[in-house]
């Protein structure tokens, strides 16, 4: 049988028990055992013979019950900070309260932790992008990493249509109107889907929208907006400094991020032989929650099977065949 004993007890429960069953005055009893006269006066007086908890049965606080509960209260009602609640205990229950006797009697009641009592804030729900046709594309440009062969950094102009999360990207030395315009003569050419609409930020490669930072109408002279003109294709805008207006290829460029992050480049053709493999398995080869679990080249083709008058050319399903 284990017998759990205090580290420092001079006695076993055996001693305890012959100690409480002697008549021997208590002088002899202490001198016999080793103990003191106190320690034999105290077994005597007991019916059991093991360790108790050394734990209080009662704890030194300060505040009384009703002053607990009218803290707790306070606490849970008026979402006080500790050292305000502090002030308010000390001033109209007890003066003697201390800080760290306040917060264990807090704790005690469940009523520690401050952010937990506050009512939780309903989380703005996510905001689906409204429902178009294939053909409504987002553009947008992203910084990439300058390689050690490289004299300067370069551009990933990515392109997603709404619909069918088909993805376009090129890589560009420069973000100039120019680079733009190529990359959308390059998409136009490349998407099986005749293109409707894209919608841009208020990036100097786009548009002439802002000019000294002030709000104005694009005047249409923009090479961009020349080019759309001549492809028969709407240029929208986001609102200037809302970026979650063309939140959909920013996602995408966050997977972009991600790819940069877990691999080591030895070059810039590295890097963009990477990025390029990507994207063709992401249109290929990725399924898409918002798709149904399609990828985007199958969600392309059933629109083609129902909607052919959307597309200029049938789509295919092979890498290879996007031009």
């Amino acid at each position: 049988m284990m017998i759990a004993l205090h580290k420092n007890a001079r006695t076993t429960p055996a001693i305890r028990a012959e100690i409480a069953a002697s008549q021997e005055i208590a002088r002899v009893l202490a001198q016999r055992y080793g103990v003191t006269e106190a320690t034999i006066y105290k077994w005597k007086k007991r019916d059991t013979f093991v360790d108790r908890s050394h734990t209080a049965h009662r704890l030194q606080t300060t505040l009384t019950p009703a002053q607990e509960a009218v803290v707790v209260h306070l606490r849970r009602s008026l979402l006080l900070p500790l050292d305000d609640l502090l002030a308010v205990t000390r001033e109209f229950l007890c003066p003697k309260a201390s800080r760290s006797g306040l917060d264990r009697c807090l704790r005690r009641h469940g009523a520690g932790n401050l952010r937990q009592l506050m009512p939780a804030s309903p989380k703005p729900q996510h905001k689906a992008f409204k429902a178009y046709e294939p053909g409504y594309v987002h553009i947008d440009v992203k910084y990439l990493p300058q390689m050690q062969d490289e004299t300067r950094r370069r551009y990933l102009f990515v392109a997603i249509d709404r619909a069918t999360r088909w993805v376009f990207v090129a890589i560009k030395k420069d973000k100039t109107a120019a680079s733009a315009r190529s990359f959308l003569k390059a998409l136009s050419k490349a998407c099986p889907i005749r293109i409707s609409k894209v919608l841009t930020d208020n990036g100097k490669e786009f548009t002439d929208r802002l000019f000294a930072s002030r709000e104005r109408q694009p005047t249409g002279e923009h090479e961009f907006d020349r080019l759309c003109q001549e492809l028969g294709i709407e240029h929208r805008l986001t609102k200037p400094r809302t970026p979650k207006t063309n939140g959909m290829v920013e996602r995408f460029n966050g997977r972009i991020a991600d790819v940069l992050k877990t691999h080591h480049f030895h070059s810039g053709e590295d890097l963009e032989q990477t990025l390029l493999r990507y994207v063709q398995l992401y249109n290929h080869h990725l399924p898409q929650s918002a798709l149904q679990s399609k990828t985007p080249m199958q969600a392309m083709s059933g629109w083609y099977d129902s909607y052919p008058h959307l597309f200029h050319r049938r789509p295919y399903d092979r890498p290879g065949l996007d031009t």
